[in-house]
């Protein structure tokens, strides 16, 4: 339990931002801080719970604690309390400006074990911070949710696919070749539950929008990627991938020969998305966002890139089960978002992306 210490009188304005010590929570501490904002981070790592010692962010809530004495304030509440969450919104009311939701429990695998912990976390944890906002703070706020590509379900592996060398992919004439857009089906397909508990919340959100006239917005993420991920064998697929190659010279392939596509946005990138919305919010919208085809890569593909770069030869082991609700292929079509927000562009390509990841971890 934490007192709430800051006079909220003498604030000008607030950013809460939901799982702060996560990959793109910390790039949005960074980013809103830098916009001026004091940050109020909520998470208590119930990260490392559900994915061991790797998936831990206490390393970034030191971090974020030191970096920002004035302009950050961290609260280890669960957003599954509603009570606790409460005392946070009577309190800054008046002053918070933006909601980045965040947190959230992120693996497929995980909520088969436990689903109703999942369920709740994910998916009565957004509508515990819906209602609140609604209760409580004005129709002008912000409210930008973390969604996921995942809500499609295994819709994307009816594609007609081609098996190439090195990936699966579309013929360059078909629609989706430049991505899936927003009018793929979220129905008549099998989800994770992970992926179920996720849509809830992403329903939820759209309908605060547009029932309740809140600016809400669901950002429907591939990969996300950047050198603050807790990288975890249950999630984090490039930021894991990276670690064991490079500490380990080791990795198991899962599924699909390895030759699955992902397309992957750095957090950097998102976050620019979070600050476009911010300068001209719109009410209930949803958009599909990721690096797209330059920021796409296979699994063997991301290996061969990171022996090249680390100059080292890594040993794959394949296994092949394929994991439930694991797509074959996902690009993001980010095109209905780039046409509302205009400014916005993809500053990190996939080689890019995983330098950095290289020259972090060495």
């Amino acid at each position: 339990k934490e007192t709430i210490i800051y006079n909220h009188k003498n604030l000008m304005k607030i950013a809460l931002i939901t799982g702060s010590c996560g990959l793109v929570g910390s790039e949005s501490v960074d980013y809103f801080v830098k916009k001026n904002f004091l940050v109020i981070g909520i998470d208590n790592n119930l990260r490392k719970y559900f994915l061991g010692n790797d998936g831990s962010t206490l390393w970034m809530k030191n971090n974020l604690k030191k970096k920002y004495i004035k302009k950050y304030k961290h609260y280890n509440i669960d957003i599954r309390n509603f009570k606790n969450l409460e005392k946070i919104f009577k309190k800054f009311k008046k002053n918070i400006k933006i909601i980045i939701h965040s947190a959230a429990q992120p693996s497929h695998d995980w909520a088969a074990k436990e689903p109703l912990t999942d369920f709740d976390v994910n998916a009565k944890g957004t509508l515990n911070l819906l209602q609140l906002t609604k209760k409580y703070l004005s129709k002008k706020v912000r409210f930008i949710f973390l969604s996921t590509n995942k809500v499609y379900g295994d819709n994307p592996n009816k594609l007609k696919l081609k098996e190439k060398s090195s990936r699966y992919d579309l013929p360059t004439k078909h629609k989706f070749y430049n991505g899936i857009d927003e009018n793929m089906s979220v129905d008549n397909c099998t989800h994770s539950l992970f992926g179920v508990s996720k849509l809830s919340a992403d329903m939820m959100v759209q309908e605060y929008g547009n029932n309740f006239g809140l600016n809400t917005v669901c950002f429907r993420a591939g990969c996300i990627t950047g050198k603050n991920h807790s990288g975890a064998k249950l999630h984090g697929f490039l930021s894991y991938l990276t670690k064991k190659c490079l500490f380990e010279k080791k990795y198991s392939i899962i599924g699909y020969k390895g030759k699955q596509v992902r397309d992957n946005i750095h957090s950097s990138d998102l976050v620019n998305c979070f600050w476009e919305f911010y300068k001209n919010p719109k009410k209930g919208v949803i958009y599909n966002i990721g690096g797209g085809r330059k920021c796409s890569c296979s699994i063997i593909e991301a290996i061969k890139i990171i022996q090249k770069q680390a100059k080292i030869n890594i040993f794959t082991k394949y296994i092949k089960k394929t994991r439930t609700g694991d797509h074959i292929w996902w690009i993001s079509n980010n095109s209905k978002f780039m046409k509302d927000y205009k400014n916005f562009k993809i500053n990190y390509n996939i080689n890019k992306i995983i330098t950095e990841l290289v020259n972090n971890y060495k």
